[in-house]
C-alpha cells in the first residue's frame, strides 16, 4: 500500500473535542467541518502535519489513536479541548501539487520565538532543533504544523517566515503565541540529496 502524501495546503482548522490518555495510546477526537466528507475509517489525515489514521468517525467527529511515540516527537502532546489543529486529507494522484511534498512525518518540534504583525503581513520566527537546521535553507520549503511555507531567512538555530493574512486566518496560526510548540517537517528532497552524497563518499 502506498504511503499517504500531502501538499501542505491546509484544508481547514478543526477543533479538538477531547483528549483521553490511555496506557498504550491517547484517544484524540477532532471536529471537522470539511475534511470529514468522504473520509472513511482507516483513511489517513494530517493533523498539525502529523499523519494519523482515522479509527473512529461519527458525522463531523473524527477519532485517532495517537501512539506515545507520536506524542513524544510532535506537539500533539500539548493539545487540549478547544485548541485548533490544521487538517489536510492526502493528495490524490490526479491532483495538482500546490504546496510541496509533505510526508506527514514530523522531523522535530520547534518553539515560536517571534509572532507579530508587520504591516499587513505577519512575521513568524521559529527556533528549530539543531539536527533539523541543516535542511532549512533560504527560500526553501518547510511545513510548520503541516502548512507549506517558504523560509525567508535563516539564523543560528532559527528560521523566519512571512505569513500572509489569509494563511493566518484559515489555519491554527490565528491561535498561536510566542513560546508555543510547532511541528516541523523539512523538505524531503534535501534528505534524499544528503543520502545520495553520503553514498558517493563511502
Amino acid at each position: 500500500m502506498l504511503a499517504a502524501m500531502f501538499t501542505g495546503l491546509v484544508e481547514e482548522a478543526g477543533e479538538v473535542v477531547s483528549v483521553k490518555r490511555g496506557k498504550k495510546s491517547t484517544e484524540l477526537t477532532v471536529r471537522a467541518a470539511l475534511v470529514h466528507r468522504g473520509l472513511r475509517k482507516g483513511d489517513s489525515l494530517a493533523v498539525n502535519g502529523a499523519c494519523l489514521t482515522t479509527v473512529r468517525k461519527r458525522g463531523a467527529l473524527l477519532g485517532f489513536d495517537v501512539l506515545e511515540e507520536t506524542l513524544r516527537v510532535t506537539n500533539l502532546q500539548y493539545v487540549r479541548p478547544g485548541d485548533v489543529v490544521n487538517l489536510e486529507r492526502p493528495m490524490r494522484a490526479d491532483a495538482r501539487l500546490g504546496g510541496h511534498f509533505v510526508l506527514g512525518h514530523v522531523d522535530g518540534v520547534g518553539i515560536i520565538r517571534r509572532w507579530e504583525q508587520s504591516g499587513k503581513d505577519w512575521v513568524l520566527e521559529v527556533a528549530a532543533p539543531k539536527a533539523l537546521m541543516r535542511y532549512l535553507i533560504y527560500k526553501g520549503s518547510v511545513a510548520v504544523d503541516g502548512i507549506s511555507l517558504t523560509v525567508a531567512d535563516v539564523g543560528r538555530g532559527w528560521i523566519r517566515i512571512w505569513i500572509i493574512p489569509h494563511t493566518r486566518e484559515v489555519t491554527n496560526l490565528r491561535q498561536r503565541e510566542a513560546g508555543e510548540h510547532v511541528n516541523l517537517e523539512a523538505d524531503v528532497l534535501g534528505k534524499y540529496v544528503e543520502q545520495l552524497l553520503a553514498q558517493r563518499t563511502r
